[in-house]
């Protein structure tokens, strides 16, 4: 795994907790927290880091995935702002990923494995999205999809109807979008 996702993290991490929470983690999962973004590290080392934060929110690992994704969103967008040129509304954003976001990735990231999307649009405000990928970060995607929601100003509702967790050939996800309130 890429060493943005931890520089993510960690960021995210001290952002909402601060600094000393972060250094509790990486003690707790016996790691020196030396991430440089374009390193290789071990998906263990983020699996540590995710129990050791779900220990300390007493919160499942899932839900601290999901909430990383969301928080990771506002940063993505800052560091990355031409992926969001163009678009104001989610849906068109998410369907830029296989074929802009992440080749774009890959350039900036050599050897990042990004995960593979199939996309569905049953209605105008629905997107069902089928993920896939060896490390079944399903739970980040959809904590993606959320802070992207957040970012163009829209409420989603996210139905996970199946996950390669419990078998399945993929995690598909129903998000149901509709434009925030102010």
């Amino acid at each position: 795994m890429k060493g943005i996702v931890f520089n993510l993290l960690e960021s995210a991490v001290t952002k909402e907790h601060g600094g000393d929470m972060w250094d509790a983690l990486l003690v707790e999962a016996r790691s020196d927290g030396v991430f440089t973004s374009l390193g290789n590290y071990s998906d263990e080392t983020l699996h540590a880091l995710v129990r050791a934060a779900s220990d300390a929110r007493g919160e499942p690992p899932d839900d601290v995935i999901r909430w990383f994704g969301r928080a990771a969103m506002p940063q993505l967008a800052a560091r990355y702002a031409s992926f969001f040129v163009g678009h104001t509304e989610t849906i068109p954003f998410l369907l830029t990923l296989n074929d802009i976001i992440h080749p774009e990735v890959r350039k900036l990231y050599p050897g990042a494995g990004v995960p593979d999307f199939d996309f569905r649009r049953p209605a105008d405000d629905i997107v069902e999205m089928d993920y896939r990928s060896s490390r079944r970060l399903c739970a980040f995607a959809e904590g993606l999809v959320r802070g992207a929601a957040d970012h163009f100003n829209e409420t989603v509702a996210v139905d996970h109807l199946a996950c390669m967790k419990e078998g399945d050939a993929c995690c598909t996800l129903r998000c149901c979008f509709s434009k925030a309130r102010r």
